[in-house]
């Protein structure tokens, strides 16, 4: 039975010219909110769902801003999809180095995993996903072993998959953005995702990319290391996209970027 808010919402939305009825969008659901130790989670689920895939989020912002709020339409996109989605807050810089941001990834991967079922989640199927910074973290933990067990990675454009071939693409020096997550040169190595692959089997990888030319060819070097390696990789140009439209777009209806995820989680985690 449709109640009566419910009716006169849809009866608006019916009053909306199409492009306006095509951005609107219901209220974001309530996520449960836990601290795992250094940090704080979110966890979106519904009433009744039980081994259901989940979306583990990492956020974006240099490395420096953001927070696990930064998620847009993903939560209300992947429930009505079938999938948990979790959403996480991990130290920012300066305060914590990305070193140390690492190891708070970590944690709350452990947290989920091994907390998950009671909320509905499988552990089993844990894909997570990362955008910008958060791109460069879900890609470094994952392929250093980190997410033990995780099911799929989602890369969502950034350059900082080898630092030490983007510093020498830059005539030997990093962009600002860059230099100030990265400042020393001899940790380069050991913060690089690339440096780790082929160190074991790695999940299958899915990599997107916006319009900026170096984060084209730095995602297909990427992606043709990891393919050398024996890893399952997905290649998304995303050159119509910007660097944040990439990441907000995510959900919408008739995103293209949104529909390859979607194909690559089916055959990965769904």
């Amino acid at each position: 039975m449709i109640d009566r808010r419910s009716l006169i919402m849809a009866s608006l939305a019916a009053l909306l010219p199409a492009r306006a009825s095509a951005a609107w969008r219901p209220r974001q659901p309530k996520p449960q909110t836990v601290d795992y130790g250094p940090a704080r989670l979110d966890i979106y689920t519904r009433d009744g769902f039980r081994d259901r895939p989940v979306v583990f989020f990492i956020h974006g912002g240099a490395w420096r801003l953001g927070n696990r709020n930064n998620v847009n339409a993903k939560p209300g996109f992947l429930l009505d999809n079938g999938f948990l989605f979790v959403s996480i807050d991990y130290r920012m810089l300066p305060g914590a180095d990305v070193a140390t941001q690492a190891g708070d990834v970590e944690k709350a991967y452990a947290y989920v995993r091994a907390n998950i079922a009671r909320h509905g989640g499988d552990p089993d199927r844990i894909a997570v996903m990362g955008h910008s910074a958060g791109c460069h973290l879900a890609a470094l933990t994952g392929l250093r072993g980190g997410l033990p067990g995780v099911a799929a990675l989602v890369l969502d454009d950034t350059e900082a998959y080898d630092i030490e071939a983007l510093a020498k693409a830059q005539g030997g020096r990093l962009r600002p953005i860059y230099a100030q997550a990265f400042a020393d040169p001899a940790q380069w190595r050991a913060l690089s995702p690339a440096t780790y692959i082929g160190s074991g089997k790695h999940p299958p990888v899915f990599v997107a990319y916006s319009d900026a030319p170096i984060r084209a060819v730095v995602a297909h070097a990427f992606t043709d290391r990891l393919r050398a390696a024996g890893t399952k990789v997905a290649l998304f140009d995303g050159s119509a996209y910007s660097h944040m439209a990439i990441n907000r777009r995510f959900g919408e209806e008739g995103d293209a970027l949104t529909g390859a995820v979607m194909a690559f989680l089916k055959e990965t985690v769904a």
